[in-house]
């Protein structure tokens, strides 16, 4: 279908490619897997960066690494002979002199670069002190009679995929444009929201994108500062505000168990459970307690993200929501990533709950046929009050009784089908109330976009008697120095060790000490001290035996990979060595730095880091030794690493950015935030229609 014939009133959204000149089934199948079906997909298919070809520039002024058109007089060219045949080519004009390279050259153009030829060349310019180079320039001859070979806007370079030339990209796109402009798209983002981020027109912002005008700021272009491209990252920010928002009220729509007991006993064991500890709870763990407590006397199943740092206490709080289920009849499911943090907290819950007759089961790949076996029995039956394990919970064959909660730690490791695997095991027609808990603190930005469909609660405060630890990092030529630290601690002070190593096995290629190389290292430095291993390979009798030899104190030092990064308690140990930590991201070093300072003695953690150091691994080390905050850390995180990488495994479900970045863009979120509210209470209809807009067929709701 040409564009001539197309009717008066279209509607881009759902007008094929097909319709374009030029775009036949072949060119529609490699635009698909761009996903580009639509010409508002084209549209929205925006240039990576752009090219000036507006003006002729002169040799001395150009930069590394930037692409430029320049006017030159070929001086000699000559074909040498090295590693591989090339044609070099003098060139020069006023300014300064510069090389062109060709690699791949028939006698032809060898020809055309004879002494005194004029050229427009254009490429990318490299610089090799005062000499200036390029390989495989575009060239164009001088003809006096025309015009130089210059464009009125910059020139876009879109992603692209092969068979799918930029010539072919920018032929198609111009013909999207000129449909814009005949047949324009609705403005969707409410007027407060426009006036407040002082946002132009969606139809003359994607018209400007594709064809900026010579004079357009290139780093504002580059960095996506301009209005034009805020205006796109504004609309697709609201997008997935929504998308997140109707998640969430969609929960209300189902029904989930109502964990209340009117009765005068009502709260009985969570009393019970107070009782036992030396302790008292933190203003923090009190009121995030409430909050849980009200969310599961609801009809509607609840949905919250437990945050707290490294020891705040988040253990005792999922207790307390546990006990308020079963004392309402109903069984709980607590999921860890690890047997081995599903096995510590068996421990912990068997330890409390077992004198109040609650039985507690564990479940996991390590129990024999007969163990599993009568687990399984005592979940269906409802002997099992409280289910441990891994993802063990939710495979087939595991039929409970009647189940209500699910407390899923350090959920950022699990996907979102795994989690909902475990939702199908509720009882029929009701959905389980969801407790997400994560020791990795969630940066602000990242709580208020992606995680906006959860409830999010925050133990901000540490138990008292809880002691800062002491971070220093150290090169790893002052290993001995380290060696003698250790000896101290473990034989004058009687106190543990961690030495974590980042590998297993010894990798000519990554410098990085392995756990076995470094047991055995000091075993022979330290001959009075007792050395156990554990990593990742071990068996999970084998990983148990030797957790519990070092949790019992028959192990002076325990040379571990990141295994022990969650879940792993000993008060005791208050060194924690930490080689290559160059080669961890922030919020792990945090997490292991978390397994020292359980106790009140003065705890200690060295990075034992290799030179050279990049200047990112330079800047992550700096914040390890200023701060403890697990907040600080986590926002400095997002900041160095990005989005994608904190997010871990939850993808299903949620929006991804095409043109947003969380870090980038977060001053534009709290305004954003307030208007999705807005819409959702005042215009439905709209909300869906942005939403639909964005997502597409990606838009699912997911029930999560």
């Amino acid at each position: 279908m040409a564009i001539s014939k197309l009717a008066a009133d279209i509607n881009l959204e759902n007008l094929p490619c097909t319709s374009l000149k030029g775009v036949g089934p072949k060119v529609a199948e490699k635009l698909e897997k761009l996903h580009i079906q639509s010409v508002l997909d084209l549209l929205f298919h925006l240039p990576l960066r752009y090219e000036d070809r507006t003006r002729v520039r002169t040799i001395a002024s150009l930069k590394d690494g930037e692409r430029a058109l320049i006017k030159v007089t070929v001086e000699l060219a000559q074909v040498k002979f090295g590693k591989r045949r090339s044609l070099v080519c003098r060139a020069s004009d006023e300014s300064a002199s510069i090389d062109f390279r060709f690699f791949y050259f028939n006698k032809g153009q060898q020809q055309r670069m004879q002494r005194g030829a004029e050229f427009y060349a254009f490429g990318e310019v490299r610089r090799f002190g005062f000499q200036f180079s390029m390989v495989h320039p575009e060239l164009t001859a001088v003809n006096p009679s025309t015009a130089a070979p210059l464009l009125e806007s910059l020139t876009p370079i879109y992603p692209a995929t092969e068979g799918l030339h930029q010539a072919s990209f920018r032929h198609m796109m111009r013909q999207a444009v000129a449909l814009l402009k005949k047949h324009p798209i609705d403005n969707l983002l409410p007027q407060p929201l426009l006036q407040t981020l002082k946002l132009p027109d969606i139809n003359a912002s994607l018209a400007w994108i594709h064809s900026p005008p010579k004079d357009a700021d290139l780093v504002q272009l580059q960095s996506n500062q301009t209005p034009a491209v805020r205006r796109l990252i504004s609309e697709e920010l609201l997008a997935q505000q929504l998308s997140l928002l109707l998640q969430r009220n969609q929960q209300k729509d189902y029904s989930a168990p109502v964990l209340k007991n009117s009765g005068k006993g009502s709260g009985k064991l969570q009393a019970q459970l107070l009782q036992q500890l030396p302790f008292q709870l933190t203003k923090a763990q009190q009121r995030v307690s409430q909050e849980i407590i009200k969310d599961l006397e609801q009809p509607h199943p609840m949905l919250r993200l437990l945050q707290g740092d490294v020891g705040a206490g988040k253990t005792l709080v999922a207790a307390q929501a546990a006990l308020q289920a079963i004392e309402a009849g109903y069984q709980v499911a607590i999921m860890a990533p690890t047997e081995l943090l599903a096995d510590q907290h068996y421990q912990s819950f068997a330890q409390w709950f077992e004198p109040m007759n609650i039985p507690c089961v564990f479940l996991a790949s390590k129990l024999t046929a007969s163990q599993r076996k009568s687990a399984l029995e005592s979940i269906a039956s409802g002997e099992a009050k409280l289910i441990v394990g891994t993802h063990a919970l939710f495979q087939k064959g595991v039929e409970y009784h009647k189940l209500g909660l699910a407390i899923i730690d350090e959920q950022h490791r699990f996907g979102v089908n795994q989690r909902l695997m475990l939702k199908q095991k509720a009882p029929d027609g009701l959905q389980l109330h969801q407790l997400m808990m994560t020791a990795t603190p969630i940066p602000r930005t990242l709580a208020m976009t992606v995680y906006a469909d959860m409830d999010v609660s925050i133990i901000d405060e540490l138990p008292p008697g809880r002691t800062p630890v002491q971070t220093v990092a150290l090169s790893d030529q002052k290993r001995d120095q380290v060696i003698k630290r250790i000896q101290t601690a473990c034989r004058d002070e009687n106190r543990q060790v961690y030495w974590v190593c980042t590998l297993i096995d010894e990798s000519e290629e990554i410098q990085c000490q392995a756990a076995e190389s470094a047991a055995n290292q000091l075993t022979q430095q330290l001959p009075n001290c007792r050395v156990g291993l554990l990593h990742g390979r071990l068996k999970p009798d084998q990983k148990q035996l030797v957790m519990d030899k070092f949790k019992q104190g028959d192990l002076d030092i325990l040379v571990a990979t990141t295994v022990i990064e969650v879940g792993v308690d000993v008060p005791n140990a208050s060194l924690m060595v930490i080689e290559n930590p160059e080669r961890l991201g922030l919020s792990q070093l945090h997490q292991l730095r978390g397994r020292v300072g359980r106790g009140s003695v003065e705890s200690h953690c060295v990075l034992l880091y290799q030179h050279p150091l990049s200047d990112n691994a330079k800047a992550r080390i700096q914040v390890m030794r200023e701060t403890n905050d697990g907040f600080v850390i986590a926002e400095e995180d997002l900041r160095l690493r990005g989005p994608g990488e904190m997010l871990g495994t939850r993808q299903t479900g949620e929006v991804s950015l095409r043109f947003a970045n969380l870090v980038r863009d977060a001053e534009l979120v709290p305004a954003i935030q307030q208007q999705a509210h807005d819409l959702i209470a005042e215009n439905n209809e709209l909300a869906h229609k942005i939403c639909q807009r964005w997502l597409g067929s990606r838009q699912e709701f997911a029930d999560v």
